[in-house]
């Protein structure tokens, strides 16, 4: 089973299901450390242009469905890591629609196991050329209940943690 590139946490699904009833669809682009360092910056559908390189992690399961996007050498970077999209107090110093809330969308991550590497490298990835060509990921990435159900601390790992 291939994994989901990108999943989002069920307060950040909250957050972004209100701003969809406030300014209509929406898309994320994870920044590549512009403005706000590396987060994931959510902007009405259209306003950021997605470029032909820029790859699609997937479209979370929240309204119709939103896109979430990052360039093609940050997704280099990025792609043996799951992308958790999260939300936290505090306002972020970018241009993303929830900076007025008091809230900021935060980028978490889950590094995938060798088999599920395995996975998702024995398919493409859709590139902002494809998507505009119409090709759509065959299924949307899933809300999880918080962070930690999707980049919880490994075994072994807790008891080394420094206190």
């Amino acid at each position: 089973m291939v994994p989901p590139r990108v999943v989002i946490t069920a307060a950040a699904a909250k957050l972004l299901g209100e701003l969809i009833e406030r300014h209509g669809p929406v898309m994320f682009h994870q920044s590549g450390g512009c403005c706000d360092g590396s987060s994931p910056m959510c902007y009405p559908d259209g306003d950021f242009i997605v470029g032909d390189r820029d790859v699609l992690l997937g479209v979370v399961d929240v309204g119709d469905g939103v896109p979430v996007w990052i360039s093609g050498p940050q997704f280099d970077a990025w792609k043996h890591t799951q992308l958790v999209i999260d939300v936290v107090p505090g306002r972020g110093g970018g241009f993303s629609l929830e900076a007025p809330e008091g809230m900021r969308f935060l980028s978490r991550g889950r590094a995938f196991s060798d088999d599920e590497n395995a996975a998702l490298s024995s398919g493409p990835v859709i590139t902002g050329v494809a998507y505009a060509r119409g090709e759509r990921p065959p299924s949307r990435s899933p809300v999880v209940a918080e962070a930690a159900d999707a980049c919880s601390i490994p075994r072994g790992r807790a008891d080394r943690v420094p206190r």
